[in-house]
């Protein structure tokens, strides 16, 4: 049986940043294995044939406003400084998302549009964000006018496509996050440090696990040799109700479908992202050219079709966000913690919807602690 330090389950963001720290800082081995034929989990990306870099498993965006965690990945590229902007169908038109000044502009009378502006900024001030349970609860028709309006085009048909229920179903948080933008920022995001790797994230995660102390395995599933190898140290990034064999039942997840198509013209759309809260079963269109400005005559989109997870049919991705599944997750948690020098981390770890960011700085936090 084979005996190593460090053994890591998952090479994406997560356990790629916890290689590498032990690897340098504590100077020791580390053994990182994933099921994928490929590093960087979700992340991973590649040029395909017409030169564009296409991410696999839908648009990724890096933003943060953790200094830390954009110094860190910097080691390893450099960036395109991108600021990404979301556009969604709204009665016939391409309005920002999330619902700001403009979009009130571009899809009401100027003299509705106006009203709500001053309303809006009166009421709240200018370049905040306000949910739109808040504006329902203001007792203002106006303000209730419109917060029903981004509930119905925005979030409704959106949510039942998204997560196959109705918002009612879902965490009451997930509604209370719908915002309307006091604002003429356009972006969707906010963070100081937002860009695209200059060579795509596959290229970062391979220079975090390009240490003589790392050795990566690839087509390797955690229950196909945990009997055959001992460790010092396990991290888990995997599905922790799969780690103990789903004995205390299953923990639910949304999954996608990507439907990549290779259209023989520059561009397909006017962004990288466009979606569709209303109209077909798709809930979004990325076009991949915008986020690295690859030249091409021809272009590649892919139409993102969410479903339910199944194993072994598709990937997990949204963690559902319900009581009942957060108690379901405390429980396993409470067995992970009986098990000494085990540690669990990740979106799948933590059933956590982490974005890039948090799921890094996870990691360095997790490190932090090894250091003692």
């Amino acid at each position: 049986m084979k005996h190593v330090k460090n053994l890591i389950v998952g090479a994406g963001f997560s356990g790629a940043t916890l290689a590498n720290k032990i690897a340098t800082e504590l100077n020791e081995e580390v053994v990182i294995i994933d099921a994928k034929n490929h590093i960087g989990g979700n992340c991973y990306d590649y040029y395909d044939h017409n030169g564009i870099c296409i991410h696999q498993y839908g648009t990724h965006i890096f933003h943060t406003n953790l200094k830390n965690v954009w110094d860190f990945v910097s080691q390893f590229t450099k960036w395109n400084p991108y600021m990404h902007a979301v556009k969604g169908l709204i009665d016939g038109q391409l309005v920002p998302i999330p619902f700001n000044l403009n979009s009130i502009h571009q899809v009401f009378p100027k003299s509705i549009a106006d009203k709500l502006e001053t309303k809006l900024i009166d009421t709240f001030g200018f370049n905040v964000k306000v949910p739109i349970l808040k504006l329902r609860g203001t007792g203002d028709k106006d303000l209730e006018f419109l917060a029903d309006y981004i509930y119905e085009k925005i979030f409704l048909h959106y949510t039942l496509k998204q997560w196959g229920m109705k918002p009612e179903d879902l965490d009451p948080a997930v509604t209370g996050r719908v915002p309307v933008y006091i604002s003429r920022d356009d972006r969707y995001f906010q963070d100081k440090y937002q860009g695209i790797p200059l060579q795509g994230y596959t290229k970062v995660i391979e220079k975090m696990l390009n240490h003589p102390n790392i050795k990566v395995h690839l087509d390797t599933k955690f229950e196909t040799i945990k009997n055959d190898i001992t460790y010092d140290r396990l991290f888990y990034t995997g599905p922790i109700d799969e780690f103990f064999d789903y004995e205390l039942g299953e923990l639910p997840y949304r999954s996608l479908k990507f439907d990549f198509v290779e259209f023989d013209k520059p561009y397909f759309q006017s962004g990288a992202c466009i979606n569709y809260p209303n109209n077909y079963d798709f809930t979004r269109i990325g076009e991949y050219k915008y986020f690295l400005d690859d030249k091409s005559d021809k272009t590649v989109v892919s139409f993102e079709y969410p479903q339910s997870f199944k194993r072994w049919e598709n990937e997990r991705y949204y963690p559902i966000v319900k009581d009942e599944n957060g108690e379901l997750y405390a429980k396993y948690l409470e067995k992970a913690k009986a098990l000494p020098n085990v540690y669990f981390l990740g979106r799948l770890g933590d059933y956590k919807y982490y974005d890039m960011d948090k799921a890094i700085n996870r990691a360095l936090e997790l490190f932090e602690t090894l250091k003692g």
